[in-house]
């Protein structure tokens, strides 16, 4: 099995890196909590901080009056083989170290609880250090030491309270008498440390601190600690117990104990190593691993990713994913709407009719059909049908471009790089731009189709059912007041035919521009969004491809946080594995 000093050493090596990497919880628990450590908790004035300072062996905290600590402080002590390296220093200044002979343990020194506000401070200042105190100590893996002074009563004090409602099995709390050089003549405090007036699962232990005019003279740590031993070893109430007693006793019970606590935790702390790594490697792939640096890899990169897009695009488009839809929505509804918008029976009314006809017939009224009349009502009719064609057009290119930008948005590769995403932005509606022109274009065409070719039948099935009409009425007088009837007549006869001409192009153009708009835009887009893009990145040289994978900064240093952690939890795994079990 492993020594004491190579398992605890680990654990504070750990508790190091996780404090370095600010790896101290967030959702479930974090590696550091899950490493056993020794909370230091009493009330102010408790010696709390002068027992920190015994069990490290050298004075390193400030004196004077007010709050000492006003947050959790984490001191680690070192011990490594042969004496000369021991030392302890605490994980907020690193490079403060003490290098006195000390054991392996890791102490937070936790505010002093109080029970009333002093002036300057706040009237919460109770409850916040208590709840601050209660944060660390409440976790099953701290282990309690409560300092409590030996000159007031025990049930007063405050480090026992908290210690027994968070830990009312005693399992992690560890009393510490203090100042029992300072109490009453005639009183001691040895049914205390005996147990009997409060009992705890393990060993109360008394210590005597410097004294002030000890401090005044700068008595040093391991004079007080001599001084101490004396105290106990002399002492006629304590005697019998000096050899369980002192800082340096508490110490090594201390270390003792928490090596105990670390074997137990050892398959609990090695099963949640391996659930993080697991996780943090799962982010790795989420987010991305680092690119690589030559340019056939970065230009390889760059394609991948805008394949990609172009799946998440092609998914849209064919119902994988939402949104492909809205374009059928614009060939079954928007357009067939705008068509029955069309203004045609303004324009075949009688009135315009008849202003048509007589202005194309010029000096020479037509003889028999209007037939310039007929052809420049019809021109005039199909011309309405530009405008719902070119919507049909807007209303696609608007969707793609919409689609375009939620298909950059859901493709996790290209999260990462926020300059590729509007490289391919600008390119996809670069090619939207010229496949809208070609659409609208090609749309036009049709228009333009229906007015310079007529459709001839249509024209003489509705002559010869015409002339059938006029010969079953053939007695009709056309002279007089019924000549003005007949005119009318004629009048709306011509509108009505044009009418239905203008029904039949309707029926062919709401099947014919939704065919045209697809094979211009949705086809080609499908086809080939990004083929010029493609061409153009071929050619470019290392260091534009570099600024097009430039990532997002944010996004780098939690990749570099991730990967340190990542490391940080392989190497306590493989620390663990190698020392634990030895």
């Amino acid at each position: 099995m492993a020594t004491m000093e190579s398992l605890i050493g680990l654990v504070n090596r750990i508790q190091r890196a996780c404090t370095v990497l600010g790896d101290h919880g967030g959702e479930g628990m974090s590696l550091w909590e899950a490493l056993p450590s020794v909370a230091v908790v009493g009330g102010q004035s408790s010696g709390k901080s002068s027992v920190l300072e015994s069990v490290v062996g050298r004075d390193f905290l400030p004196r004077g009056s007010g709050i000492v600590t006003r947050r959790p402080l984490v001191l680690q002590l070192h011990k490594i083989e042969g004496g000369k390296s021991e030392y302890a220093e605490f994980l907020h200044a690193p490079k403060k170290r003490f290098t006195d002979f000390v054991v392996n343990l890791t102490l937070i020194d936790l505010p002093g609880l109080t029970k009333v506000a002093v002036e300057g401070q706040p009237e919460s200042i109770v409850e916040d250090i208590e709840n601050m105190v209660r944060t660390y100590v409440e976790k099953p893996n701290c282990i309690i030491l409560a300092i409590s002074p030996a000159n007031q009563d025990i049930a007063t004090s405050d480090a026992i309270k908290l210690a027994r409602e968070v830990d009312p099995s005693g399992e992690r709390t560890f009393g510490v008498l203090t100042k029992l050089d300072l109490m009453d003549k005639g009183t001691n405090a040895t049914d205390v440390l005996e147990g009997r007036a409060y009992r705890l699962q393990h060993p109360w232990v008394g210590i005597v601190n410097r004294s002030q005019a000890d401090i005044n003279k700068n008595v040093d740590m391991i004079a007080a600690r001599r001084k101490e031993r004396e105290y106990f070893e002399t002492s006629p109430e304590y005697g019998h117990l000096a050899s369980k007693m002192g800082a340096e006793y508490l110490a090594k019970l201390l270390s003792k104990h928490l090596e105990t606590v670390i074997r137990q935790r050892i398959p609990s702390i090695i099963a949640l190593i391996n659930k993080t790594i697991d996780e943090l490697n799962a982010e790795l792939d989420r987010i991305g691993r680092p690119i690589a640096v030559d340019s056939g890899a970065q230009l390889y990169t760059i394609l991948e990713l805008c394949r990609a897009f172009d799946r998440v695009f092609k998914e849209h488009l064919d119902g994988g994913r939402p949104g492909g839809d809205r374009i059928y929505g614009v060939f079954d509804h928007q357009l067939p709407a705008a068509l029955k918008k069309l203004p045609f029976d303004r324009h075949l009314s009688l009135k315009n009719v008849q202003k048509i006809v007589s202005e194309a017939d010029g000096y020479q009224p037509h003889l028999i059909a209007p037939e310039q009349g007929y052809r420049r009502l019809i021109d005039g009719s199909i011309s309405y049908f530009k405008g719902p064609a070119e919507a049909s057009v807007d209303a696609v290119h608007f969707i793609l471009k919409e689609l375009v930008r939620k298909s950059i948005a859901e493709t996790e590769e290209l999260k990462r790089f926020p300059t590729l995403q509007s490289d391919i932005a600008a390119a996809a509606n670069e090619a939207l731009e010229r496949f809208r022109d070609e659409s609208r274009r090609t749309v036009l065409r049709l228009v333009d189709m229906e007015s310079s070719y007529l459709t001839v039948e249509f024209f003489r099935k509705i002559h010869l059912e015409g002339e059938k009409n006029t010969n079953s009425n053939s007695n009709s007088n056309a002279s007089g007041p019924n000549a003005d009837r007949f005119a009318d007549y004629h009048f709306r006869k011509i509108g009505s035919n044009v009418n239905a001409y203008i029904g039949m192009v309707c029926d062919t153009m709401k099947n014919s521009i939704p065919k045209a708009v697809v094979y211009c835009q949705v086809r080609e887009a499908k086809r080939s969004l990004l083929n010029q893009f493609y061409a153009q990145v071929g050619r470019r040289e290392k260091e534009r491809l570099g600024a097009m994978l430039d990532e997002d900064p944010q996004l780098m240093e939690k990749r570099a946080a991730i990967a340190k952690r990542l490391e940080l939890y392989k190497s306590a795994r493989d620390e663990i594995d190698s020392v634990a079990w030895k």
